[in-house]
């Protein structure tokens, strides 16, 4: 038989477990990887990249892929000014494998640009996103669908505040029960 002194000790211990457990770190958030214009790919065929984009969220982390035929097609980042004129970098680096990844490294606006002829100017090939930044999340790599239908309008995704409910909702549960613990033992 124990003690009440062993008793509250382990009692102790499991309350802390169990708080650990609650104020574990962040479950790891999926990064995704979106194959530019879905099964369209990067073309210039008047296809509606603002579209394609107003349907996604994308995030640091995230990978965008641009498919397309090497050497029909490139793709430059650019900035907003380069974006608008449809005007590649003077200096500018272009990435042409017909199979560029670029991976999503910083929050806010990117664009991108085609700088093959006027391909970017009559072709719309032209792409601007907002990346958002995820705090608190590990990130790991998966592979986003290709749909084979249109895709739906867009709704956001829930926050990361929405998953984190049930461990608020935990804490505040355990920390009271760790407090009367604690203050029998005094």
């Amino acid at each position: 038989m124990m003690d009440s002194s062993m008793g509250s000790r382990v009692v102790l211990l499991l309350a802390l477990a169990v708080a650990a457990v609650v104020v574990a770190p962040p479950r790891p958030v999926l990064a995704t990887e979106f194959v530019v214009g879905d099964e369209n790919g990067w073309k210039n065929n008047n296809f509606d990249y603002k579209a394609w984009a107003g349907s996604k969220e994308f995030h640091v982390g995230d990978k965008l892929i641009f498919k397309y035929r090497p050497g029909a097609h490139n793709v430059y980042k650019v900035d907003g000014a380069g974006f608008q004129q449809c005007k590649a970098p003077e200096n500018g680096t272009s990435l042409s494998s017909g199979n560029d990844e670029i991976t999503l490294s910083s929050p806010g606006k990117k664009w991108y640009i085609c700088g093959v002829g006027t391909h970017c100017q009559s072709g719309g090939m032209k792409l601007a996103i907002n990346v958002l930044s995820r705090q608190g999340v590990a990130i790991t790599p998966a592979m986003a669908p290709v749909p084979s239908t249109p895709a739906p309008p867009f709704t956001p995704a829930p926050s990361a505040a929405a998953h984190d409910a049930p461990a608020r909702f935990a804490a505040w549960i355990v920390a009271p029960i760790l407090l009367i613990f604690l203050s029998t033992m005094a």
